[in-house]
């Protein structure tokens, strides 16, 4: 047998015949088209086809001039180093963009692209530092030259410690430790660049109850953490009630975390600050994101309008209209547990449970002139639970519908003025309204509950930056207006209370930042005037964070601060809001429900050589102004309401070892953590935060295409209350022992995930990626209460984390 071929011709001959028959011209160098043949076209393809023929046949670049003329080049191969301005060290992970090509470069800072037109526009980023965007021309094509990169310090302050923890998660020289998505590698059980959950592989940062809505910094709790998504106050962090963060991964690009020392224009978060930037770059190419998990399916944009002003645009939505995965039904359980929506009052059934959730954010970046630059950041933010209620009733079925739902919905606008090179001036402005709203069917009875705990705030901030070679100068002042609305209303019998408060602050800040022409010290200090008018009273905090260079690998810092806030969250009683959100946010009275006021102070070293990073630290904190109900009590003083204060000293430690593409660490922390509150029988004892020694371990492997990670994460129970044994119930109430005299059994699980990315085609790429959470099943209880039954024993309950859960992942990038 015989294989039929076609015999090849000069290409010349092929463009011949398609000059002719489509009236174009083909302009390219006489040498560039010797020996080259190609097998010929079909007359009955239109000019596209045939281009795209011979490009495939060729390697050629086909590029359109204008409807009649096309140029004709070869591939360019374009490959270069790219280094860091200051210390003329490679950049690993920097992007090189154009508009067919991707590129990253490795841990020397190289890269390799292919690109089809000088023309092309290139651009390079990197975290940290000035954009590069230019023709490629303009690059050098002959050998693989070396690009500096510039800092850019205005958009985020330089790396002091690249890969604290794994790529992507630095210590910055103001202090803070910074997570960049755009160079995240991956922490066990994790596929999602889930802000809320990352955050707590660093060391002294937990969750008690594992959601990202009850994160407790250095002993605090959650309502003590100041929540900014650019720049805009948030009170509501969780999907799910809070098992998975309410911000979407693929708009949230960067999050710094504070734990003492806060810059002075940042107020709240007496026990520590978590804030969440999308990017502040106008990228002129269009791109987005498609992904799909076993929880939701999520959506990316980016819009470029002209060369001064982009838009993004991302949303996320759950899965459970249109199917319901084994992951859903597992976190479906755990939000409802114990809870109304789970387990009914007897001769009541509950059916038709849905869940739904989904979130949208818009950025639009503006810059008209090169001196001016404008953000407009739009969030919403909802979840909604709904169950029906079934009994019989004089043999009848009687059906109610009870439901809840948490919404958030707010927008912030940034303008920043750069007058000259050491003056800018930024106006930032948000409004934020947050809503929990349950309504609660009692079929049996025929009652309808109405619950509704609403925050409307609104902020406007003036922060004026002048800076010197040596020395940086802060001077600002914020309003802000917070007004917070608690409504009950039963109607049989006929109960309205509604209770609204509103407080104003003015707010008035200046620091000073000084580093020495070596950059072996650093001191940064300023004080922040807060004065609240409804009571009449002024706080002064002062704040200081200093860093101290001994030789070329130790690092000594110490940090001190006061803060202070005047909103928290309570809980009246655990079946508030159907049990599922109990929590609502209050604002201080001054008396009753005190400003809470903090002082802190830390000191710390660091050592870092070879791959290795060993960082330990100290601290010392007092917290005045806590309540009972803020700190979720559930056995002994869960119904009391008294006013006192917790103190916590502890220690953290992180080692981390870089080998490679390897990064593994071992992070502890120690802490004591007491409260004192006068009017209570214990005046003195553990808190409910006082989860004295946690372990984190894990190792993560990453290259170009694989993300690898596994860990293991283990802590001291949390503290509970037990029945005092052998006498459980006087007066006809449980006798409980002493506060917090027990612990429940100690946490431990273990996780693994992988992330495998590949390339489609000059335009497409993919990931895929899997994670297991809890792998050994561990039946970890987080919590307990106690409730006499009717034969007068004391019952005991128990609410548990999350078992084994798998999840995976498939995003589309374009």
């Amino acid at each position: 047998m015989g294989q039929n071929t076609e015999q090849k011709v000069s290409i010349s001959e092929v463009l011949e015949d398609i000059t002719k028959v489509h009236s174009i011209n083909f302009n390219y160098e006489s040498s560039l088209l010797k020996d080259i043949t190609v097998i010929p076209i079909s007359q009955d393809l239109s000019l596209s086809a045939k281009i795209n023929n011979l490009e495939r046949q060729t390697n050629l670049v086909f590029e359109k001039v204008s409807d009649l003329v096309y140029t004709i080049s070869k591939v360019i191969q374009l490959c270069g180093y790219i280094q860091g301005s200051e210390s003329l060290e490679p950049l690993m992970d920097a992007t090189v963009t154009s508009k067919f090509a991707y590129a990253v470069t490795d841990e020397n800072g190289y890269f390799e692209i292919e690109l089809k037109s000088q023309n092309e526009s290139l651009t390079i980023r990197h975290i940290g530092f000035k954009t590069i965007e230019r023709q490629v021309k303009y690059f050098n094509l002959e050998d693989c030259g070396t690009i500096i990169m510039l800092v850019h310090q205005e958009v985020i302050s330089p790396i002091l410690i690249e890969t604290y923890l794994v790529r992507g998660i630095d210590k910055r020289q103001d202090w803070s430790t910074s997570i960049d998505y755009k160079r995240f590698s991956l922490l066990p059980g994790l596929i999602e660049s889930d802000v809320l959950q990352t955050v707590q592989a660093l060391p002294s940062i937990l969750s008690v109850d594992e959601t990202v809505s009850n994160i407790n910094i250095r002993g605090g709790s959650h309502d003590q953490n100041l929540m900014l998504w650019d720049d805009i106050k948030m009170y509501q962090t969780g999907h799910f009630f809070g098992l998975i963060s309410s911000f979407n991964p693929l708009m949230t690009q960067t999050a710094s975390v504070i734990n003492n020392g806060s810059d002075v224009s940042l107020t709240d978060g007496v026990s520590g600050t978590i804030h969440m930037q999308t990017e502040k770059q106008i990228d002129s190419k269009f791109n987005g994101v498609f992904g799909v998990n076993f929880l939701n399916a999520e959506l990316f944009s980016n819009i470029p309008i002209g060369n001064k002003s982009s838009l993004q645009i991302a949303s996320r939505k759950s899965l459970d209209d249109f199917l319901r995965t084994p992951t859903y039904d597992v976190y479906f359980d755990r939000v409802t547990q114990d809870t109304e929506a789970e387990i009914n009052v007897s001769n009541v059934t509950n059916s038709n449970q849905e869940f739904d959730f989904y979130d949208a954010s818009l950025r639009w970046l503006y810059q008209p002139t090169d001196k001016d630059f404008i953000r407009l950041n739009f969030i919403l933010i909802n979840n909604d639970l709904g169950f029906n209620e079934t009994a019989n009733i004089n043999d009848e079925l009687r059906t109610r519908r009870s439901n809840i739902s948490q919404n958030t919905l707010a927008v912030g606008l940034n303008y920043k003025r750069q007058w000259n090179q050491k003056l800018s001036t930024t106006i930032n402005a948000y409004d934020n309204e947050y809503k929990l709203e349950a309504l609660n069917a009692d079929v049996l009875s025929n009652q309808l509950q109405l619950q509704e705990n609403i925050v409307s705030e609104t902020s406007v901030q003036l922060n004026n930056l002048y800076e010197q070679k040596l020395w940086r100068f802060n001077l600002g002042y914020q309003f802000t207006e917070t007004e917070v609305i608690n409504l009950n209303d039963i109607d049989l019998p006929r109960f309205v209370r509604r209770d609204e408060e509103i407080l104003r602050e003015h707010s008035a800040f200046g620091q000073a930042w000084y580093k020495n022409p070596s950059n072996d010290f650093s001191v940064r200090g300023g004080v922040r005037a807060n004065y609240l008018t409804r009571f009449e009273k002024l706080i002064i905090e002062p704040r200081l964070s200093l860093r101290k260079s001994i030789g070329e690998h130790i690092e000594i810092e110490a940090q001190g601060e006061f803060k202070h806030q005047s909103t928290s969250q309570i809980v009246n009683f655990q079946n508030d809001f159907l049990g599922i959100e109990k929590r609502r946010w209050q604002l201080t009275d001054n008396d009753s429900i005190p400003i809470i006021q903090s002082k802190q102070a830390s000191l710390g070293v660091t050592y870092k050589n070879n791959g290795w990073l060993l960082d330990a630290k100290g601290y010392y904190k007092t917290v005045e102004g806590i309540t009972t109900q803020s700190q979720s009590f559930t056995t002994k003083y869960e119904f009391a309401k008294e006013k006192g204060r917790y103190n916590a000293y502890g220690f953290e430690f992180l080692c981390r070892k870089k080998n490679g593409n390897f990064n593994s660490w071992l992070s502890y922390s120690y802490i004591n953590n007491t409260y004192t509150f006068e009017a209570l029988e214990d005046i003195e004892f553990p808190s409910n935060f006082d989860i004295t020694h946690s372990v984190t371990l894990g190792t993560t492997f990453s290259n170009t295409s694989w993300n690898v990670s596994a860990g293991l994460n283990y802590r001291t129970g949390n503290p509970t209350t037990m029945p005092l044994d052998g006498n459980e119930i006087f007066d006809d109430n449980i006798n409980f022992d002493e506060g917090n005299g027990q612990r429940l059994m100690d946490y431990l699980r273990v996780d693994a995930s992988a992330i495998y990315k590949f390339k489609i085609s000059n335009t497409f790429r993919s990931e895929i990626g899997a994670s297991v959470w809890n792998i050994s099943n561990r039946q970890n209880a987080i919590n307990d209460y106690y409730r006499i039954n009717e034969n007068d024993v004391v019952n005991r309950f128990s609410r548990f984390s999350l078992g084994l859960t798998t999840n995976a992942v498939l995003r589309l990038y374009f």
